[in-house]
């Protein structure tokens, strides 16, 4: 008899004091956000590599694992539009590093999946 008024009263309190769950924001702007800060990321590594005196193909080899590595397991990935992160890392590049000959078609690789 205790155990079931016990039991009665607990599920009361649970249901009484739990709070709700929403679901993930996913506005337009948070994944703009999250694009601008992978484009950064991927500009910074490739600017650093090959200010190292790295050559080209191994800073960009080493600036999309590294992106890779550390953007893989974000649930946003599956919003984000690759051609307008691509085309973002490009301006990226020539505003910051001062690189106007990288090929887009060098970021196939880039891939969250």
């Amino acid at each position: 008899m205790i155990r079931r008024d016990f039991a009665i009263f607990t599920l009361i309190l649970l249901f009484l004091f739990s709070s709700p769950v929403y679901s993930l924001d996913t506005s337009s702007k948070t994944i703009e956000k999250y694009t601008k800060k992978i484009s950064s990321k991927f500009t910074r590594t490739y600017c650093n590599t090959t200010n190292f005196g790295i050559s080209y193909e191994g800073a960009l080899a080493f600036a999309i694992g590294e992106t890779n590595k550390e953007f893989k397991n974000n649930k946003l990935n599956k919003l984000i539009d690759y051609s307008l992160l691509k085309n973002s890392i490009v301006n990226d590049l020539e505003n910051n590093c001062q690189v106007y000959d990288f090929d887009i078609s060098n970021l196939e690789n880039l891939k969250f999946n």
